[in-house]
């Protein structure tokens, strides 16, 4: 069983050293500078809006601040744990299913989960409650 906050916390690592280093950026630079890939991205950004760490402003710019991010992937992160806590095992595309949510979504909130050490990853993005 791996330990999923090991590698979001990663993630979100490298996001939160390019926002300290260049400032605000947008996303599709952002991705560039930490060489992450979307769901890596959507993970780190979950895990730092969830230590209130990352503000996103218009047209898809971050930066370090406050977040305003809270109630938009905190009410999805409920969503994905409950479904979590009923079924104890759950891969990424039952968790869209029953969420409705996005992939941006699903990873934003599964980096919040993780950050609040709720969730380990049980082989390739099968996830289950600690």
């Amino acid at each position: 069983m791996r330990i999923s906050t090991i590698k979001f916390g990663d993630n979100a690592g490298k996001i939160w050293k390019a926002l300290d280093e260049k400032g605000a950026l947008q996303k599709k630079k952002l991705l560039k500078i930490a060489k992450l890939n979307d769901k890596e991205f959507f993970t780190g950004i979950g895990w730092l809006a969830r230590e209130d760490k990352v503000l996103k402003k218009n047209n898809d710019y971050y930066e370090l601040d406050k977040t305003n991010l809270t109630h938009e992937i905190g009410v999805i992160a409920g969503k994905v744990w409950q479904i979590i806590n009923i079924w104890e095992e759950v891969d990424i595309t039952t968790l869209k299913r029953l969420s409705e949510a996005d992939d941006k979504e699903i990873y934003s909130a599964l980096g919040w989960l993780a950050r609040e050490d709720k969730i380990c990853e049980n082989g390739e993005q099968i996830y289950s409650l600690k």
